[in-house]
């Protein structure tokens, strides 16, 4: 298998059918073999019947895991990786596509290249950013990856772009070791991957924010700083080894 996509849901039966056959008919096109496994999240909604009864014709498989009640999107993208994906390289993709699943070319070259995680980036100068995020996310966002930077966890400036890409070798370092079940978790994995010495890199996607956003922009970003403090304290008492 050269690609498993790994889609964590939480109440996305409406988002979820537009998603999965636009990430199907793209798939299918593609010369490679593909696998899309939705990891239902605790869902209280239809998405678990919706995936289920997914049958539209095609190549490429789509599979349903459950994690039984709702833990967070971290912990969802960690069963995926580590449980269900059996792909040489595995992408964890947001199930609103917010990014265009055609953005998947730009991963491969950097693979190519000695790339063992590749993070989808909307703050690059290259980046296309089509409908933004309302004035006070995008702030609160910038905050957060300043505190990222203080704090020495990362020097990129999106972590939160939910589209990033590893390897099959990279996710055997990473996600075993990953704690942050909540949305700090994308930072947690950043960092656990340069403490490895794996080579990250980021590219500009183009991204379309999705108004129907769960975040919310104070309580989360508030959580955010203290998971962030949590990551420092961890690697000081080991658990990233």
């Amino acid at each position: 298998m050269h690609l498993s996509l790994v889609i964590p849901a939480y109440n996305e039966a409406g988002r979820l059918p537009d998603t999965l056959m636009k990430v199907v008919a793209y798939l299918d096109a593609q010369d490679y073999d593909a696998e899309v496994w939705v990891v239902d999240d605790g869902s209280h909604d239809t998405t678990r019947e919706l995936v289920s009864g997914f049958s539209e014709p095609s190549k490429t498989s789509v599979h349903l895991e459950s994690l039984g009640h709702n833990q967070g999107k971290g912990a969802a993208v960690r069963r995926g990786m580590m449980d269900c994906a059996t792909g040489d390289y595995r992408v964890f993709y947001d199930a609103d596509g917010s990014t265009p699943i055609e953005e998947l070319e730009k991963l491969w070259p950097c693979f190519e290249a000695g790339a063992d995680v590749v993070m989808g980036s909307r703050a690059l100068a290259e980046s296309n950013v089509e409908v933004h995020q309302a004035w006070i996310r995008e702030h609160l966002g910038k905050i957060n990856n300043l505190v990222l930077r203080i704090l020495g966890i990362t020097h990129f400036s999106d972590t939160q772009c939910g589209f990033k890409g590893f390897t099959a070798a990279a996710c055997g370092e990473i996600f075993p070791r990953q704690t942050i079940n909540r949305f700090s978790f994308d930072a947690e994995i950043l960092y656990i991957a340069e403490r490895h010495g794996l080579k990250v890199v980021d590219v500009p996607v183009h991204w379309v924010n999705h108004p129907e956003s769960r975040l919310n922009p104070v309580t989360d970003s508030v959580q955010m700083v203290l998971d962030l403090l949590t990551i420092r304290f961890k690697d000081l008492m080991g658990r990233y080894c």
